[in-house]
């Protein structure tokens, strides 16, 4: 069974004092707010509504765990760089972000949300530059690929990779559609190999681009 499958709730935190006790390993998702984060994990999990999509981009505030059927934890951090947020609640949300990626000694890895069609913001750089140092793995997702054309969404990739390419040991790239489902078997390879589920990486099908996963 897909390991994102029959998510279940476990707890919102707002507040690195409120983070739970180290129980399993966790599976961090990141991103830009309104790149596609919540809908991206919604299509992984099969739930229509498990990650809240808000019309409201950057209204997500808390870091919400999500536990799986292997033990492990998906673990939804807040969407940053909305610029309608208050500066003390960006700055909220920074600190935050900053202590769970730095210091949660049970995070294995992190998914990174980027818009396809603007990858690799200022801000995205520096959520690399936050978990980068503790050499955990990286897996980029590249969202809304249906809004590019094939060309188009292999440019996009090729760019981050190459921008890139000197943490290519690290960091893996996607492309990924919620809309279209395409990309979710990918994750799931990556993932499992984190948690050490042995699980084969389908590769490429259909339409898509050889080299889709890995940063090479």
């Amino acid at each position: 069974m897909p390991i994102f499958r029959n998510a279940q709730f476990e707890i919102s935190i707002a507040k690195s004092s409120g983070l739970p006790p180290p129980n399993g390993a966790e599976i961090a998702f990141a991103g830009r707010s309104n790149a596609g984060k919540s809908s991206a994990i919604n299509t992984l999990a099969g739930h229509t509504r498990l990650a809240y999509v808000s019309k409201t981009p950057g209204r997500t505030q808390l870091i919400n765990f999500f536990r799986l059927n292997c033990g492990a934890a998906l673990v939804d951090l807040p969407g940053y760089g909305y610029a309608k947020v208050p500066e003390n609640i960006r700055k909220q949300w920074q600190g935050l972000l900053e202590n769970y990626l730095r210091s949660r000694e049970n995070l294995i890895g992190l998914v990174l949300i980027m818009d396809s069609r603007h990858p690799l913001t200022p801000l995205d750089q520096q959520m690399i530059g936050w978990f980068a140092p503790s050499g955990r793995p990286i897996h980029i997702l590249l969202t809304k690929s249906d809004k590019l054309s094939r060309n188009q969404a292999s440019a996009a990739r090729a760019f981050v990779q190459r921008e890139l390419s000197g943490m290519a040991g690290q960091i893996s790239v996607q492309l990924f559609s919620s809309l279209k489902k395409t990309g979710v078997e990918e994750v799931e390879a990556v993932v499992s190999r984190w948690l050490g589920l042995e699980k084969e990486n389908p590769g490429p099908k259909g339409n898509e681009d050889p080299g889709f996963n890995a940063l090479n």
